[in-house]
C-alpha cells in the first residue's frame, strides 16, 4: 500500500509539471502526442565531435592533449601519456594544471580491471580543527583560500611516480620531458589565459612580496604571447632526473619550505617525506545497462553521482524530454537529497566511519525519493535534511582529461589546486603555484566553503587528513565493452556536470561534442537555487520551474567538461568543452 502511495504521488508530481500547469490546453484524444523534446533540439549547431580509431586524449589545452597523443604514437599506453598531460598542463594551463596540487584517477584496463588512485592533498601534521577561526570561533575570511597557510600538502607528483611504476610503460624521463620543454621555451598564451593572468595581477603580487613571478609583467599579457618559465622548467628537470624525490627532497623542496616559513605556511619535510598516495577501489554502479565505475571517498562526487542515477533509474527521462520542467524537477530533487546527504556523512574515509555501501542502497535511495511533493511544488532545502538511520562519521579551479588508447586502456583525471592559480603564492626560485586545498575543508560546521558547499564533522581539519573533493573522474562500460569516459572541472558543480553528461549520453542520445556544449543546471541543495546557464532552459520552462518553487537563478557558464565515446563500431569520439581551450586530439 504504501509503495501504491509514494507511486500515485510521483504520477500527480510528473503530471502537475507536464500537463495542463504548463499553460497548455489539454489535447484532443485523437490528437497524437507530441514528441519530446530531444538534447538536439535545444542546441544550436554545434561542431562535430573528433572521430579516431585508434587512440584520444581530451585534455584543457591543445598542447597538453597533442602531448599525450605524441606519446601514444611512441607507444606509450594511456597511463603513460596520463602523467606527460599532467606535466605539460603544469606549464601550459597555470590556473589549474599543477605540480603543486593533487587529484584522483579512475582507470579501467582493456582486459577490464579497474582502479583508482588517489593523490588527493592532506593536512599538515601542524593543522588543527579551528586553524581558520577567530578567537570568537567565527571563521577569518580569506584565511582558508589565500596565502601559505591555506595550502595541503601536494600530491601530484607522487601520484604521476606511482601511476607510472604501476602500469606505465614508457621511460619516465621520456614523459616528463615534454613538459620541461616547454617551460623552458615558452607557450603561447590562449585569450582566456591572457584575461585571466591579467586578472590575477595584483593577487601575485600582494602574495608573493619582493619575489614577483613569471606571471606579473608591466605591461597586460596579449593573446599570443610567449610565457616562459624557466624556474619552473628547472624543478621539472629534478622530477624528470630524480622522480619524486626531485620534487619531495633536495633543492626543490627546500625551496617549498622557504617559502612556508616566510610566509607563516605549515608545511614540513616530514609531511613531504610521508605523503603517499592511495590505490582503491572503484564505486560501482549501474544505470540502465551500464556499469559506472567512479570515485570513492574523500571525493564525494562518485558517491552523489551514484545516489541521483539510482533515485532516478525508475524514471523515463527520454519520454518526459530534455530539459522539460518534469524532467528538471526530478533531476533537481535528486541533486538536493544527494548533496544534503554528501554534507553530512563524506569525509575521508582513513579518519573515520564513511556509510558509503548504505548510501548507494538502491533502497536507501528509493526512500530518499518518496518525499517528492505530489502537487508538483519544488521540496524547500530546509525541509531536506540528511536520510536518517545511517552511521554517523567518526573521528571553479581545476582540470580535467580523459585519455583512450589503442589497446582500450582508459583514465579519466580530474586534477587541482582549487581555487584559480591555487593559494595566489608561487614558489620563490621554483615557479610553481601551490594549493589552496585546505578550504575544502570545514572549517566551521555549516560555514560554506568558497564553492556554497556546506559541511560537517566528518569533514572537520585533522593533520594528515584527505580534504573531501567533489572530483567525480567516472568511466561507463555496457556489456563488458568501454563506452565512456567522462570528467570536468567546477567546484560543487563537478557532480552535476558529470551527471548531465551521463544522462546526455545515455538517455538522450547525444554525441560527444553536443554532450560538452550543451548549456547546464545546478543544485546542490544549498542555497536553494536551479542555477540556469543561458540556453538550457525554454522561457516556458523556467517560468514553470519558478511558479513550482525551483527557485532558478541566471548564472554564467561554468565547467569544462571533456569527455570520449566509443561508438558502436569502436571508433572514439571525442568532446571537448567550447567554454575553454580544450581539444580532442588523436590518432
Amino acid at each position: 500500500m504504501q509503495s501504491l502511495l509514494r507511486f500515485s504521488a510521483l504520477s500527480l508530481l510528473l503530471a502537475a509539471l507536464a500537463g495542463p500547469a504548463l499553460g497548455q490546453t489539454a489535447a484532443p484524444a485523437r490528437r497524437a502526442r507530441p514528441t519530446p523534446p530531444t538534447l538536439a533540439d535545444q542546441l544550436p549547431p554545434a561542431a562535430a565531435p573528433v572521430l579516431v580509431r585508434h587512440a584520444l586524449v581530451v585534455s584543457a589545452h591543445p598542447v597538453a592533449s597533442g602531448v599525450g597523443r605524441d606519446i601514444m604514437e611512441q607507444g606509450g599506453n594511456a597511463y603513460d601519456a596520463a602523467v606527460a598531460v599532467q606535466f605539460a598542463l603544469a606549464v601550459v594551463l597555470p590556473v589549474a594544471g599543477n605540480v603543486g596540487g593533487g587529484g584522483f584517477i579512475v582507470y579501467r584496463d582493456h582486459a577490464g580491471p579497474a582502479g583508482t588512485l588517489d593523490f588527493r592533498e592532506t593536512a599538515p601534521a601542524a593543522a588543527s580543527r579551528d586553524m581558520y577561526l577567530d578567537a570568537s570561533g567565527n571563521v577569518v575570511p580569506g584565511l582558508s583560500t589565500y596565502g601559505a597557510l591555506s595550502t595541503g600538502t601536494p600530491g601530484t607528483v607522487a601520484g604521476m611516480a606511482a601511476l607510472h611504476q604501476k602500469l606505465g610503460k614508457l621511460p619516465w624521463a621520456r614523459l616528463v620531458a615534454p613538459a620541461v620543454r616547454l617551460a623552458m621555451r615558452g607557450v603561447a598564451l590562449t585569450a582566456k589565459e591572457a584575461a585571466g593572468l591579467n586578472r590575477t595581477q595584483e593577487s601575485f603580487i600582494k602574495y608573493n612580496p619582493g619575489a614577483p613571478p613569471a606571471f606579473v609583467r608591466p605591461t597586460p599579457w596579449q593573446t599570443g604571447d610567449t610565457l616562459k618559465q624557466p624556474e619552473l622548467a628547472a624543478v621539472l628537470q629534478r622530477i624528470q632526473d630524480q622522480g619524486r624525490a626531485g620534487f619531495y627532497q633536495g633543492a626543490t623542496a627546500a625551496l617549498l619550505l622557504a617559502q612556508m616559513q616566510k610566509n607563516g605556511g605549515l608545511l614540513t619535510q616530514k609531511d613531504l617525506d610521508t605523503y603517499q598516495p592511495k590505490w582503491r577501489d572503484p564505486l560501482r554502479g549501474t544505470y540502465r545497462g551500464y556499469e559506472v565505475l567512479t570515485m570513492p571517498p574523500p571525493s564525494s562526487g562518485g558517491v552523489a553521482v551514484l545516489q541521483i542515477l539510482h533515485m532516478l533509474e525508475p524514471h523515463n527521462l527520454a519520454k518526459l524530454g530534455y530539459h522539460t520542467p518534469a524532467a528538471v524537477a526530478l533531476i533537481t530533487e535528486a541533486e538536493r537529497r544527494a548533496f544534503a546527504d554528501r554534507a553530512t556523512y563524506l569525509g575521508d574515509p582513513d579518519f573515520g566511519k564513511v556509510p558509503v555501501a548504505a548510501l548507494l542502497a538502491k533502497d536507501y535511495n528509493k526512500q530518499r525519493f518518496s518525499t517528492l511533493r505530489a502537487d508538483g511544488r519544488a521540496t524547500p532545502s530546509a525541509d531536506i535534511t540528511a536520510g536518517p538511520g545511517l552511521p554517523r562519521y567518526e573521528s571553479d579551479q581545476t582540470t580535467h582529461y580523459d585519455i583512450v588508447d589503442a589497446q582500450g586502456n582508459a583514465v579519466s583525471c580530474t586534477t587541482t589546486l582549487n581555487g584559480a592559480y591555487g593559494s595566489k603564492v608561487v614558489v620563490a626560485g621554483a615557479g610553481f603555484l601551490l594549493n589552496n586545498e585546505m578550504d575544502d575543508f570545514s572549517a566551521k560546521a555549516g560555514v560554506p566553503n568558497m564553492y556554497g558547499l556546506v559541511g560537517g564533522t566528518a569533514n572537520a581539519i585533522a593533520p594528515g587528513k584527505r580534504m573531501l573533493s567533489s572530483m567525480t573522474p567516472t568511466i561507463l562500460t555496457k556489456g563488458g565493452k568501454l563506452a565512456l569516459v567522462t570528467g570536468s572541472p567546477g567546484g560543487s558543480t563537478i557532480i552535476t556536470t558529470v551527471l548531465q553528461s551521463i544522462l546526455a549520453v545515455v538517455d538522450y542520445g547525444g554525441n560527444a561534442e553536443q554532450t560538452a556544449a550543451a548549456p547546464r543546471l545546478h543544485h546542490q541543495w544549498l542555497p536553494d537555487q536551479l542555477d540556469v546557464e543561458a540556453g538550457a532552459l525554454t522561457p516556458a520552462a523556467e517560468k514553470t520551474l519558478q511558479e513550482k518553487g525551483f527557485n532558478p537563478q541566471p548564472r554564467t557558464a561554468w565547467g569544462r567538461l571533456d569527455l570520449i565515446r566509443v561508438r558502436p563500431d569502436g571508433q572514439l569520439e571525442g568532446g571537448a568543452d567550447p567554454r575553454g581551450d580544450d581539444k580532442a586530439v588523436g590518432f
